[in-house]
């Protein structure tokens, strides 16, 4: 028996449609980088990119667990001395859909095609996106 590799054109990408309201941002989180990464399928293959595109509709409406709106620093470096920090409740209002990106990122490889992986999801903050034409098919993610 051989063992399947997939080949990098070889592989039928699909695109899904996520709603993320009353949700868990780490659970939903996890889900869409399995399926951004292909793990999903059964033709995964590690060093090809095999996932799908995702779109995710009423990131504003995320929910996380206990005080994290509160407790939760994000922190980043500017190039100058010191570090900026928000917290979760501040970046839900001028940016909620970074509070998703940020968190799936940090769930996909740090490479190149973890990079590439990345690019293939698209976060709108209310229910209207321009993909349209790509008629993505909903997603029903487990609820745990």
């Amino acid at each position: 028996m051989k063992t399947f590799m997939a080949k990098p054109g070889e592989v039928e990408q699909q695109w899904w449609l996520v709603d993320a309201t009353d949700k868990r941002v780490g659970r939903l989180a996890s889900e869409i980088a399995m399926i951004l990464m292909g793990k999903h399928r059964p033709t995964f293959t590690p060093h090809v990119d095999t996932g799908d595109f995702v779109v995710v509709v009423n990131a504003e409406k995320v929910q996380f667990s206990g005080k994290k709106w509160q407790q939760k620093i994000y922190r980043w470096y500017t190039g100058y001395q010191g570090l900026k920090t928000e917290t979760a409740a501040e970046r839900l209002e001028h940016k909620p859909e970074s509070i998703l990106e940020e968190a799936v990122r940090r769930m996909l490889p740090k490479t190149r095609l973890g990079r590439h992986m990345l690019d293939k999801l698209k976060v709108y903050a209310g229910p209207e996106h321009p993909h349209q034409a790509q008629a993505p098919r909903p997603l029903e993610l487990t609820a745990r």
